[in-house]
């Protein structure tokens, strides 16, 4: 793919001036402490349908965010490029002088800042020019189309973007990063009338060059939309072994990331608050989080307070080991800061890098196979996850299993168990994919409820 050499990557040396000199208006304004943080995202879009362009869309900012600190109270403002610096540090720290004590809201410790951080190769320099951009999308849909059986197309795009943050506080750290990300999905339609079914495929990648070919995107979304026409229902069942698809058993991976967030175990609103240290999940099952992952989707070099995060078994032989945290959710856990905190406009909390639930030693299709009789999830409907008791009740789509073999598509039903007891038993296969967030192999699941017909 040829094109030209992006030249905004950061602008870091301007970026961080201006920082720095937010910080040093605002101690001069009364404030004991302060950061800064500018989050810069540009991003180019196009989207087509039926063969024909249907949007291009291109956005750029540079959003700056001012925490101030005045004893025990915190304020934040939030600017776009342009503003008075000296009217906002005054403002920010007038509207901290009102505000009600925060006795966890601080920075980072001194002590846990990162002096150096790794290059992680998160910058892809190659300009994807608007028409490659078109080009892409819409071999993605016309190769969907011309899958046997599909009808119509939902729409297909492709994107180009990059985002980052330079971050700058009152006691010493400064430094910045940015990543590039490219995309290109595609969803289309199968069959006719009232038997219709829809389906899609995606990639997303750091690097332009190593984005699955868009025509066997297209192929995938049209096969997997042909494969669910004629969909039958099942019976209810009370012991049924649910078979989770690698993309949606991200989620599930996802619901444990929630419910190991120190957030929510502060608020009290996680199903594992009080079982630190227990087992959550079966032994042999590891859950692992590493910041620093070479190209890895959600690498940083450092956390959205300037603490340098490192790879963490956050379970480990399906026991409990750690909280993610930033540092005010860990002060008031009473515990550290893992470097887990991430930027929301001007506060922070804790959240994942890149999660993987590890895998295990069985392929896909022995595991389908041991399995003998059973439900293939490809797809999940609706919000039934309470994270406060773990109670879980989803719509699902998928495949029937019988004789150990995906036998017929099935739709129209409900899974539902219990989150503490799913976790408990979960047999994951070997086949995961780590250019996600959050990684997961194919899972089966044992003694789950599925109300049918």
């Amino acid at each position: 793919m040829k094109g030209t050499i992006m030249t905004s990557e950061i602008d870091s040396a301007s970026l961080l001036s201006r920082a720095g000199e937010l910080i040093d208006l605002a101690r001069a304004a009364g404030a004991d402490q302060a950061d800064a943080v500018v989050v810069r995202s540009r991003s180019r879009s196009v989207s087509v349908r039926l063969g024909k362009v249907e949007g291009t869309e291109a956005s750029e900012s540079d959003d700056f965010a001012l925490r101030v600190f005045v004893g025990g109270k915190v304020a934040s403002v939030s600017a776009n490029p342009g503003f008075d610096m000296k009217t906002l540090a005054e403002r920010a720290v007038a509207m901290a002088r009102v505000s009600p004590e925060d006795p966890f809201a601080c920075l980072a410790d001194e002590k846990d800042l990162a002096r150096t951080y790794p290059d992680l190769d998160l910058f892809d320099g190659t300009e994807v020019p608007t028409d490659a951009l078109r080009q892409a999308a819409l071999e993605a849909e016309q190769a969907a189309r011309d899958v046997p059986g599909v009808t119509n197309s939902s729409g297909a795009g492709a994107s180009a973007g990059m985002g980052g943050m330079v971050l700058v506080t009152s006691h010493g750290f400064s430094g910045s990063y940015m990543a590039t990300r490219f995309s290109r999905s595609v969803s289309v339609i199968a069959g006719e009338g009232t038997k219709m079914e829809r389906d899609y495929d995606f990639d997303s990648r750091l690097y332009a060059a190593e984005l699955d070919d868009p025509k066997e995107i297209g192929r995938r979304a049209g096969d997997r939309a042909v494969k669910r026409l004629n969909p039958r229902q099942v019976n209810t069942g009370s012991n049924v072994t649910v078979v989770f698809d690698p993309r949606v058993a991200r989620g599930l991976v996802g619901h444990i990331a929630g419910a190991i967030n120190g957030a929510a175990v502060a608020r009290k609103t996680s199903f594992l608050r009080d079982r630190m240290g227990q087992q959550i999940l079966k032994a042999g099952l590891n859950i692992t989080d590493d910041p620093l992952v070479v190209r890895g989707a959600s690498s940083r070099p450092f956390d959205g307070e300037g603490v340098s995060g490192k790879r963490m078994a956050m379970i480990e032989d399906g026991v409990l080991k750690h909280w993610f945290l930033s540092t005010s959710t860990g002060r008031e856990l009473g515990l550290p800061t893992n470097g887990r905190g991430v930027r929301g406009g001007s506060s922070v909390t804790p959240a994942s890098t890149n999660l993987a639930l590890e895998p295990g030693d069985i392929g896909p299709e022995d595991l389908i196979r041991s399995v003998g009789t059973g439900f293939y999830v490809t797809e999940l409907i609706g919000q039934g996850v309470n994270m406060i008791t773990g109670e879980y009740s989803r719509g699902a789509t998928g495949f029937w299993i019988e004789n150990g073999e995906l036998a017929y598509p099935v739709s129209g039903v409900t899974i539902a168990s219990n989150l503490k007891d799913m976790f408990m038993r979960i047999t994951p296969a070997d086949d995961i994919d780590r250019k996600f967030g959050v990684a997961s192999p194919t899972l089966a699941i044992e003694g789950m409820t599925l109300a049918g017909r």
